[in-house]
């Protein structure tokens, strides 16, 4: 085993010592991977791993060993690259063997330039993955992991954009200083692209040379670069994420815990604007990628990161007060499905809401408080008709571009439809009403693909606030009996958060994420009380209740008993499960002998 390296600092030389010691051998790959595993198994070495998530990029070393929690929001399609090149020295004719693996900048020393006519040399094959922060991430999670990581991190002195001290949300507006970059990289030096990973040698002519001019212009996009967050107002990096095993796994709006080697290298983006430049001279039917294309696949390093995955991690949930992994079967944490219909979602509308006030924004705010991710949507005539509910494949930039239906599992959407008023919806607003409908009914979201509709399945918990009955189809409306209307929502909002204990609040919010988790089931005896309940409840009132009522009631019935930490039905619970329908209905049926309307 390598020694005397720092494995956060410097992972890519302990990859060289398994490396050097197995050479072409591909064991060294999996021995590489066991030693981080190993390494990340210690006491607390998780939280020594600086995150892309807490840290500003600019107080990350390039090519130091880093972590990313991360929805998977788009998937490019594979790409090869030099799992294995040798270089020559042009003076002494000395071969050196590298690898390719964990970088995109192949290494030439001083004299030395890739042969690319090696037999040695071995092509591989890798997918990139376009990753976000979780949407919607409560602020309670965020401030969690900030307060768990122990990284040791200071301002790189190696990488120095001039936004040295802006946000993520800055990056848009960024320029680089392109002599600091050349000076970083010691002089000009010929560049290219070979198999994959681009590779830099020393100029044979000073012809070579990158212009400043040049490397101004990567940044000189046709458009602002569109970092293509599900959800408005998001921060935080996104990243080029290169996988090397496994990826089959890993599918679309997953949410990953990534470990692997930072790659911010300013010449990336020196090189990926060379390539766009030369292929505007080509023929248009001999260059396959286009320029919209090359842009979005190839950002700026110091807007988009790339990390090599060395270890990767498919997150059950991201509640921080947690163990990462509570379930080894993750269908468990998924709702059933039989055929199309998904068993066990439960949507709620919760009618009698005041109309145009602020009672579901400060209700939101309790749910914030509990949830890990949540999401309001105002529905308004304006963002129905404007906003992008449905992600859609750009076949120009080869890429889906993300719409806020894009969301991950466990997800908490809040519909506030107390906002809707008298107004025409155009098509995109039907549209967007129908893909709200669709989600709540089948939990299922049909991406648009121009000449057909992918389905995505989904498991978003939606909770719709309405005057009354909702336009949007819902499992239970409960409506809304206030005993107390304070005269200021937000004061009484803040004194309900201010009297919960911090301590008593992180439990509600571990009790509310381990429900998911626990095992459930009914008794063969419990099954035959229920049908018999079922058959004399028809028997009395054939309208009473119908099979899907009774699908409704276990529903309940089940979120009673884990409620109460119970994994499996009892006669009580099935019993208060009913009276609680009961009360329901009635609630229902005042209202509407009040109103005279049906709500």
């Amino acid at each position: 085993m390598p020694c005397g390296e720092d494995w956060l600092s410097h992972p890519l030389g302990i990859v060289q010592g398994f490396f050097a010691q197995n050479g072409v051998n591909p064991d060294w790959e999996k021995k590489v991977i066991e030693y981080f595993k190993e390494k990340l198994k210690e006491n607390n070495a998780p939280k020594w791993v600086p995150s892309l998530n807490e840290v500003p990029l600019h107080y990350l070393k390039p090519n130091s060993f880093v972590k990313f929690r991360c929805m998977i929001q788009d998937m490019f399609d594979p790409e090869f690259y030099m799992g294995v090149y040798e270089t020559v020295n042009r003076n002494t004719k000395a071969r050196v063997l590298h690898f390719g693996k964990y970088r995109d900048v192949a290494e030439c020393g001083p004299q030395q330039e890739v042969d690319l006519n090696s037999p040695r040399t071995t092509t591989l094959e890798r997918q990139t993955f376009y990753c976000v922060p979780v949407p919607g991430e409560s602020t309670w999670v965020k401030e969690a992991y900030v307060n768990a990581n122990q990284a040791r991190v200071s301002p790189s002195t190696s990488y120095t954009p001039s936004r040295h001290k802006r946000s993520y949300e800055d990056d848009e507006d960024m320029d680089l200083q392109p002599n600091k970059q050349k000076d970083q990289h010691a002089g000009a030096r010929q560049a290219g692209t070979v198999g994959g990973l681009q590779w830099c040698g020393e100029p044979k002519r000073l012809e070579t040379e990158a212009s400043t001019g040049q490397q101004l212009n990567f940044l000189n996009l046709s458009s602002p670069f569109d970092l293509n967050f599900p959800l408005p107002g998001e921060k935080g990096p996104a990243c080029l994420v290169k996988v090397y095993e496994d990826w089959d796994c890993f599918k679309v709006n997953d949410v990953l815990e990534l470990y692997g080697v930072l790659s911010v290298d300013p010449v990336l983006s020196i090189l990926n604007n060379d390539e766009r430049d030369a292929s505007s001279l080509l023929d248009p039917m001999e260059c396959t990628d286009t320029a919209e294309e090359q842009r979005v696949h190839s950002p700026p390093a110091s807007l988009v990161p790339r990390i090599h995955v060395v270890l990767a991690q498919k997150l059950q949930h991201i509640n921080p007060l947690l163990p990462a992994c509570l379930n080894k079967e993750e269908s468990k944490t998924l709702y059933t499905r039989r055929d199309v219909l998904p068993l066990g979602k439960f949507t709620v509308n919760l009618s009698g809401c005041p109309r145009n006030s602020t009672f579901t924004e400060h209700l939101y705010r309790i749910i914030q408080h509990l949830v890990p991710a949540s999401f309001r949507l105002q529905m308004t005539i304006e963002n129905m008709n404007h906003l992008k509910f449905i992600p859609h494949k750009d076949y120009t930039a080869n890429r889906l571009v993300s719409g806020l239906l894009q969301l991950p599992n466990n997800t908490s959407l809040v519909i506030d439809e107390t906002l809707l008023e008298q107004g025409q919806l155009d098509t995109p607003g039907v549209h967007n009403v129908t893909a709200l409908s669709n989600l709540i009914t089948w939990q299922k979201v049909d991406y648009d693909f121009s000449y057909h509709q992918m389905e995505f399945p989904c498991n978003i918990n939606v909770f719709i606030t309405s005057e009354g009955r909702s336009l949007l189809p819902a499992d239970c409306q409960i409506h809304l009996e206030p005993q107390l209307i304070p005269p200021n929502m937000e004061e009484y909002t803040d004194s309900l958060l201010s009297a919960v204990l911090p301590s008593v609040l992180n439990k509600f919010r571990i009790y509310l994420t381990l429900l998911r988790f626990l095992d459930y089931s009914i008794s063969d005896e419990i099954t035959k009380a229920v049908e018999d309940d079922f058959v004399e409840m028809r028997k009395n009132d054939p309208q009473s209740i119908t099979a899907d009522d009774l699908h409704q009631l276990l529903i309940v019935a089940r979120f009673l008993s884990l409620s109460a930490g119970q994994t499996t039905l009892s006669r009580e619970r099935w019993l208060r499960a009913k009276q609680l329908e009961s009360l329901r209905r009635t609630r229902l049926q005042q209202q509407k002998c009040v109103n005279g309307n049906e709500l």
